[in-house]
């Protein structure tokens, strides 16, 4: 292990400077070039997913199962993947965990971060096939796939890891204390150990299956835990593969494969709630829908330290701006981007009913919805880009709510439908819909519509934009937020509330960079300071309460 932590030492310490800097720092590169990953890594990539349609998974090393599951479907050829995963019973995990712990704990700080960047170095060579195992499995576009479930991810668990690591030997290990008390001295030669709290489970979601759950598995095995990663039973596979990293690094070096498991649902039942519930289970890391998170959350009355990410309504407040139609262009990409299907996806647009100030033209609510829309539907109708922006719809339930959205009664602006893809002809997807609602109904835009539906809310003027969009993150939740104007006193009261309703603001972004879009060791993403989640990737705190302090102390001699 030795070796090990020397090789990636540097890595480790960059990483760490990178979490204090909160400048540019990205480990993985994520252009998907041959330059970078060799020229044939793509084949190779979609030759392996390919290969695995139909067959049992069988890379990992968690013994001989009770059974195989698999419940996957590719939402862009709306047919199964058949892909079979081992089956173990919630008791079975937890009591492997739990035989492993011991063998974990005590290996040095250094050294599990060490292991655990190996690890990354694995999953980095099946970039590709994670990626063809995340588009078909979650409906993003393939770009899309590979950034998120690969580079982007590994950055995300590298900023877990140095973040673990720098808390664990944030101080010394040993120290002699000398407190002079006049004629003598009292002399006590002091330790301190950081103490991992126990078994971990980390629960993953159908949308983003290794980008929302590498952060609280990674932070969690950094700081000595052994873990159990749930994935969503529609969305295993991108994980698995790197679980079967972890565990290959873990057994070369001699330590138990069940320091890291998967834990699937069998076909004909859920374990999720067995598993979280066990005593043994002492942290949980959540990402998904408010009802379920806020069970989980609920869990912290049985003395566990959970990690939450549920949904939230982000909104867009629209004063003034230098350029309309980039804005619209700009916002027009963010509420397509997966179709909307991101937790960070704009939803409620909030619009002056006088309109927005454009330089010293003042522009029209109706002129400016038609803006928005017109962009949306510019790009859902180019058969060059619309693919590949839009992806596919993972659920049909989200599918079946954009439909249901015509018929509350709202007035129409931009009506959704089906968005051509030549290579997946029976693909699942659904261009975005933009709806008009007034102020006074807000029942009608208070919770989040997950997909591509957007909300263009008249308001009487910006400040009661701020106040209710301030008022929908402090009350049910919210990631993001998006503000255009050119005041600097507008600008401030957003960043005054919206700071005070915990909620991140993307303020004027017109180019490539989006509201959806957060960087590893720079963007926390999701504050832990409303109903939309009580944690943040990676502030200390998202590692601190997976361990404790203990301290010994004896005379010195």
């Amino acid at each position: 292990m030795t070796d090990t932590t020397q090789k990636h030492q540097a890595t480790l310490e960059q990483a760490v400077q990178a979490l204090h800097g909160r400048t540019f720092f990205a480990q993985y590169p994520e252009n998907p070039s041959p330059d970078v990953y060799g020229a044939e890594a793509d084949a190779q990539g979609r030759a392996a997913f390919t290969a695995r349609r139909g067959q049992q998974f069988q890379e990992l090393q968690q013994g001989e199962p009770q059974g195989w599951a698999g419940q996957e479907e590719s939402p862009y050829e709306q047919a199964g993947l058949d892909i079979k995963y081992p089956f173990f019973a919630p008791e079975t995990l937890v009591q492997n965990a739990q035989s492993a712990f011991d063998a974990w704990r005590k290996v040095k700080p250094a050294d599990r971060a060490a292991l655990l960047i190996e690890s990354l170095e694995g999953m980095k060579q099946r970039f590709f096939e994670i990626a063809y195992a995340t588009m078909h499995t979650t409906g993003q576009a393939f770009l899309m796939s590979f950034q998120a479930s690969g580079p982007h991810a590994a950055d995300r668990a590298l900023e877990a890891i140095a973040a673990g690591y720098e808390e664990q030997t944030r101080f010394p290990e040993q120290t002699r204390w000398d407190k002079p008390m006049g004629k003598f001295t009292i002399s006590l030669n002091k330790s301190w150990r950081p103490v991992p709290k126990g078994v971990a489970l980390v629960i993953g979601c159908s949308t983003f299956p290794t980008w929302n759950t590498v952060p609280g598995m990674y932070a969690s095995l950094v700081t000595g835990n052994p873990v159990i990663i749930k994935p969503h039973p529609k969305a295993v596979l991108p994980i698995a593969i790197v679980v079967a990293e972890v565990q290959k690094v873990l057994v070369a070096n001699g330590l138990p494969a069940a320091i890291c498991q998967l834990a699937v649902d069998a076909d004909d039942h859920l374990i999720t709630k067995a598993l979280a519930e066990n005593p043994a289970v002492k942290l949980i890391d959540y990402t998904g829908g408010t009802e379920f998170g806020n069970y989980i959350e609920g869990l912290q009355q049985q003395g566990k330290t959970v990690f939450t990410e549920k949904t939230g309504v982000n909104s867009v407040i629209l004063d003034s701006c230098d350029d309309l139609d980039k804005v619209a262009q700009n916002l027009a990409f963010s509420v397509s981007l997966y179709s909307g299907q991101m937790c960070t996806a704009p939803q409620n647009f909030f619009i002056p009913a006088a309109g927005v100030k454009v330089g010293d033209t003042l522009v029209p609510f109706e002129e400016v919805t038609q803006k928005l829309a017109a962009a949306v539907q510019g790009l859902a109708t180019n058969p060059k880009a619309a693919p590949h922006v839009l992806g596919a719809i993972q659920n049909p339930a989200t599918h079946e709510r954009v439909a249901q959205m015509a018929d509350r009664g709202h007035r129409s602006v931009l009506a959704h439908g089906p968005v051509e893809n030549p290579m997946f002809q029976n693909a699942r997807t659904c261009s975005p819909a933009l709806y008009e609602v007034d102020a006074t109904q807000k029942e009608q835009f208070s919770q989040e519509l997950f997909g591509p539906i957007m909300l263009a809310i008249k308001t009487k003027d910006t400040h009661e934009s701020i106040r209710l969009a301030a008022e929908l993150a402090r009350e049910h939740g919210a990631i993001s937020c998006a503000a255009y104007t050119t005041d600097a006193a507008i600008k401030e009261e957003i960043m005054d509330q919206m700071s005070l309703a915990g909620t991140a603001v993307s303020f004027n972004l017109t180019g490539g960079i989006y509201v959806n879009q957060n960087a590893a060791f720079s963007d926390f993403h999701v504050t832990g300071g409303n109903p939309a989640g009580n944690a943040s990737f990676t502030n200390p705190e998202f590692v601190l309460k997976r361990f404790t302090w203990v301290g010994f102390r004896e005379p010195a001699v």
